[in-house]
């Protein structure tokens, strides 16, 4: 509890992506380990499936150390804190994996008389109080001293400021939070670990409530429907751009900007009505059986077809549009989607899908993962930049908005282009980070800005100068 606490309240950055915030999680992470290392009754099958989803966390956690755009590092750390609800409680399937995310945080504060509990009955009970008084002394004497010292000399006071964070109200109000917060997490680990819930029994095999003349008609006008539907798909793709035009009186750009969304929540539907014939479809005869696992199969097929449809979608109007790294995260959304059907589609074979549900969440890491490997914004930077060679034309007020990622390809770009983009992110650059702060993608930002010329980097009025140039209206 007390390495959670501080390993959080010492080197998480609430106002930057940092390195820190790995090392915050390693720090708690280690600490759980030490103190739940024997007492956790666990087999080793389920041992090393617990300790895949805590290195899972811990290098979804990693990734704010190497890119800076903030929608990718909250979702890896959402991401890190759902692996980790399964490394503390565990889960098979959608019941048990879903009871672990409310299972944490109700441990955190059920565990806190346990703790207490236990610590005084431990051989030394007075050990917890000698630790508190031992960090107390030590923060009072660097707190001190550090000041006395710090005033004394400017120059030990600016290489100190590069290790210490300021000192404020606001500084210790937010260690005070963090230290809160990852003591509860700390619990929360160590009283579920010490003593771990059987969720087995949740994932109970669905009864068949309903017969072919409750699902089949259902299940049969979905897939006509979605047949009608990947034929006209079909249609457009051989008869393409000139066909749309004629057929629904839209450019090729807009036809492929008005369904995407539409699609997607198709999918997500399409979802929960296979799992939902999976559970609740009787398959007491052979009719039965062999008809549910036909309609099944053709729901997972056409729905493939359906997302590449709304990949082509997207593809298409990102290509007119150009990239943004939110677009590039909804088309490797709607790809682990896909490629979920082919999973369910493949163990309609034997039928036995209770994997799925573990496998479609290690996809969701691996997806993570991959795009803090591809750096989605340095990407759509680099093709914006490509685009503007080719047509003369570019989104500069979006680009202005992006994180330190996008800085290195954001350079190459031409005046009043490159000095209206980069005109945010150097402002935010000026200062350096503290060590616990360190990112990649920062770092490279800010040696990217170094080789530029004096006067490289421009101010609102440059991107009025850069609007004419904007896709795909102008601003005012």
């Amino acid at each position: 509890m007390l390495a959670g606490a501080l390993g959080i309240a010492c080197f998480v950055p609430l106002d930057r992506t940092g390195i820190g915030w790995f090392l915050g999680w390693l720090v708690l992470t280690v600490g759980v380990i030490a103190a739940v290392r024997r007492s956790a009754d666990l087999p080793d099958t389920e041992r090393w499936i617990r300790s895949g989803w805590a290195v899972a966390a811990l290098a979804l956690m990693a990734v704010p150390a190497f890119r800076n755009a903030w929608w990718l590092v909250t979702f890896s750390v959402l991401g890190a804190l759902g692996c980790s609800a399964l490394a503390i409680v565990g889960g098979r399937q959608i019941r048990s994996i879903s009871f672990s995310l409310i299972a944490v945080p109700y441990a955190a504060f059920k565990g806190l008389p346990w703790v207490r509990r236990h610590v005084q009955a431990s051989r030394n009970p007075g050990m917890a109080r000698r630790i508190g008084f031992s960090i107390g002394l030590t923060a009072l004497v660097l707190i001190v001293f550090g000041a006395l010292l710090s005033s004394a000399d400017v120059v030990f006071s600016k290489s100190l400021s590069h290790f210490v964070p300021e000192v404020n109200v606001g500084s210790v109000f937010r260690w005070v939070i963090l230290a809160v917060l990852g003591g509860l997490i700390a619990v929360a680990g160590i009283y579920t670990l010490s003593a771990p819930p059987a969720t087995s029994s949740l994932d109970t095999p669905g009864r068949g409530r309903f017969g072919l003349v409750e699902w089949a008609p259902a299940a049969s006008a979905l897939v006509l429907l979605f047949a009608g539907f990947v034929a006209v798909q079909f249609t457009v793709l051989f008869g393409g751009r000139r066909h749309v035009v004629e057929t629904a009186g839209l450019s090729y750009s807009q036809y492929a900007r008005s369904g995407f969304w539409q699609l997607v929540a198709v999918t997500l539907l399409s979802l929960a009505v296979l799992a939902a014939l999976g559970r609740w479809a009787r398959r007491d005869q052979t009719l039965e059986v062999v008809l549910l696992r036909v309609l099944l199969g053709l729901i997972c097929g056409l729905s493939v077809v359906i997302v590449a449809s709304a990949l082509s979608r997207m593809w298409e109007y990102q290509r007119v549009y150009s990239f943004t790294g939110e677009r590039i995260f909804v088309m490797s959304f709607e790809i682990l989607l896909g490629t979920v059907f082919v999973l369910i589609a493949l163990a309609g074979i034997r039928w036995r899908g209770r994997w799925i549900p573990r496998a479609t969440v290690v996809l969701a890491v691996l997806m993570l993962l991959g795009l803090a490997g591809l750096d989605p914004e340095g990407y759509a930077a680099s093709r914006n930049a490509a685009r503007y060679t080719g047509s003369g034309k570019i989104d500069a007020w979006y680009l202005r908005a992006l994180s330190a990622d996008a800085t290195p390809a954001l350079t190459q770009l031409p005046d009043p282009v490159r000095r209206c983009t980069l005109s945010w992110i150097a402002d935010d650059l000026k200062e350096p980070d503290p060590w616990y702060a360190w990112n990649l993608g920062r770092q490279r930002a800010r040696e990217a800005l170094k080789k530029l010329p004096p006067g490289a980097v421009g101010n609102h009025a440059d991107c009025r100068r850069a609007d004419q140039f904007d896709l795909p209206k102008k601003r005012r």
